[in-house]
């Protein structure tokens, strides 16, 4: 093991105790603890930084399927890592590296594992020369599969067997899961839980609302073009977002297929997803959730870009509610959809950067008072942020957020945490492990499908994220009247990152 006679400690949430790390089985524990999710096919850097060794960044990346990117993969991988802390603090000087990938279903354990360590050594060569290109040091690379580890810097067999040693199961609490937990810090299931949580719906629903969607479209153009054309639009899904959250608050699973159609297509028009975004009061984001799920699965084949805008809601609700695991991972999604959905870029890049959701929430607060008042309407009061949520909820109800710490996160799933260690340790491929001592314990923007140009004032949603985000990455959103989203291919898939 390349560990040295030091500890590894997590900094949690203020009010916390530290979570301290002994060495690799450590290590190979806390992962899920430290993402926020247990990751699957996934190459994860967590960044140390200075001479305390503090956690400066962390990223979560999908491992290539062709091993011919994986040297690019690498390089791209070091390069963010090192960018993001720059951006953050300062760039890390030593990093751990996991690369996490279960067997093929049926492959027995620890054979499998060990084809796994056999076929993903060659990256984990690449990563490390790919940080030592950047000037930062490896401190430890482990494989993680079928609930074991591998460290592909040592060769000891005494330390490192060639069986692996088994990761302790999450059910079997150890000190280090207990502090964790108490620390503030704890998983959300898998990753792979998450993503099928948004698959479509299958048959028989699958053709019912596949054809619900293709119905849509022409009263759609119809409302466009009457009197009050895009204003009279939003308004129409102003109401059925109403009327659907008061459902939903009220035990309903599920909306007919023509509601359910026409909330789609009224989402695509940012105006119409801005006032969804209003539901973000604490009382509220549990029925939003639940809203904005079900949407996402009704986003049939070949329709599934629709997801897009209630994959951001999702996110966004789930980023205020204290989760930014699921945020990351659904907004990865949003945009292996829509590459180019602005919103979801804004609020990704706002959750690598560090930055608490009340700035934007602020903003979000202050547009909907403003809107109310110039209707003639009386905005609800806000109250002081409540420690959770709590009281009867309601449409445009405000009544303050739920705090979230500030503080470097990672791409697609991590509590913001610290590591830490009382002094460097100087990984090398020969080395053996030895236990370290004790220590201290939009489809398019415009409207149109497939993204479209800037063309005026930008709105409400994102313009927001803009201004709190990076001033070198700020952004504004067209406001050009929307066009009608028809089925399309599938785009490109996002390579996910999650900033430190």
């Amino acid at each position: 093991m390349t560990a040295d006679d030091r500890t590894t400690k997590h900094s949690p949430l203020p009010g916390h105790l530290p979570v301290r790390l002994r060495g690799p089985a450590d290590m190979a524990e806390m992962l899920p603890y430290l993402l926020g999710f247990f990751p699957d096919d996934s190459i994860v850097a967590v960044g140390l930084q200075g001479p305390a060794l503090d956690q400066g960044g962390v990223i979560r990346i999908d491992i290539p399927a062709d091993p011919e990117s994986w040297e690019r993969t690498a390089e791209e991988s070091a390069r963010l890592l090192v960018e993001l802390s720059e951006q953050r603090d300062r760039r890390p000087v030593q990093v751990l590296l996991y690369l996490c990938r279960d067997p093929a279903d049926g492959t027995p354990a620890p054979e499998g594992a060990q084809a796994v360590l056999a076929e993903l050594r060659p990256l984990a060569a690449a990563l490390t020369q790919a940080f030592q290109n950047e000037q930062v040091i490896v401190k430890e690379a482990l494989c993680v599969s079928a609930s074991r580890w591998w460290s592909f810097l040592c060769t000891g067999v005494d330390c490192c067997p060639p069986d692996g040693t088994p990761v302790r199961a999450a059910h079997q609490p150890s000190p280090l899961a207990v502090a964790a937990t108490f620390a503030g810090l704890a998983p959300r299931g898998s990753r792979k839980a998450i993503v099928a949580g948004l698959a479509p719906v299958g048959p028989p629903l699958r053709e019912v609302q596949r054809r619900a969607l293709e119905d849509a479209g022409p009263p759609f153009i119809r409302e466009l073009a009457g009197p009050d054309g895009r204003h009279a639009a939003v308004e129409r899904t102003d109401e059925l977002l109403a009327s659907a959250m008061a459902e939903f608050r009220n035990g309903a699973r599920e909306l007919d297929t023509k509601r359910t159609a026409r909330l789609l297509i009224g989402l695509q028009d940012k105006l119409g997803r801005d006032r969804a975004a209003e539901y973000a009061e604490p009382h509220e984001l549990a029925t939003a959730q639940k809203l904005w799920r079900y949407l996402i699965q009704r986003c049939v084949d070949p329709f599934e870009h629709l997801a897009a805008p209630p994959m951001t809601l999702l996110a966004w609700t789930s980023w205020l509610a204290g989760d930014p695991a699921t945020a990351r991972v659904v907004l990865a999604r949003a945009l292996e959809l829509d590459p180019g959905y602005t919103l979801a870029q804004l609020l990704y890049e706002s959750l690598n950067s560090g930055i608490a959701p009340e700035a934007l929430l602020r903003v979000v607060r202050s547009e909907r008072t403003t809107r109310l008042r110039g209707a003639g309407l009386q905005p609800a009061p806000e109250l002081p942020p409540p420690g959770g949520r709590t009281g009867a909820e309601r449409p445009g109800g405000l009544s303050g957020a739920p705090a979230v710490r500030p503080g470097p996160t990672p791409s697609d799933g991590t509590e913001p945490v610290r590591v830490a260690e009382a002094g460097p340790g100087e990984p090398g491929p020969d080395r053996e492990c030895s236990e370290p001592g004790p220590g201290s314990s939009e489809p398019g923007e415009d409207g149109s499908p497939g993204g479209g140009q800037p063309t005026s004032a930008p709105d409400a949603a994102s313009a927001a994220v803009g201004r709190t985000g990076s001033e070198h990455r700020r952004r504004a959103l067209g406001a050009a009247p929307p066009r009608i989203p028809g089925p399309r291919s599938r785009a490109p898939r996002h390579q996910q990152f999650l900033g430190g």
